[in-house]
């Protein structure tokens, strides 16, 4: 084990453990960033996290705006 290893053990343990559940977060973002694209040989398949798709766009054309969207509502004529 490696001295940096054994000082980042040495941390966890310190850390309360909704830190220590960041950390993991963290780790597993760093992962999936790092194995994006890249396939290696030798590594377990099931161990590499993959990164969430992106949502952007995803209700597009669900939605339609009405013409007359803004347009002053005949209900509240006497407030304007």
């Amino acid at each position: 084990m490696t001295t940096a290893t054994k000082n980042i053990i040495h941390k966890l343990e310190t850390l309360p453990e909704s830190m220590v559940n960041e950390v993991e977060d963290f780790i597993d973002f760093l992962k999936a960033k790092h194995s994006k694209g890249i396939y290696k040989k030798g590594i377990d398949q099931s161990q590499v996290v993959e990164e969430p798709k992106s949502l952007y766009g995803a209700a597009k054309g669900l939605f339609i705006v009405p013409d007359d969207f803004n347009d002053p509502m005949e209900d509240l004529k006497e407030y304007m």
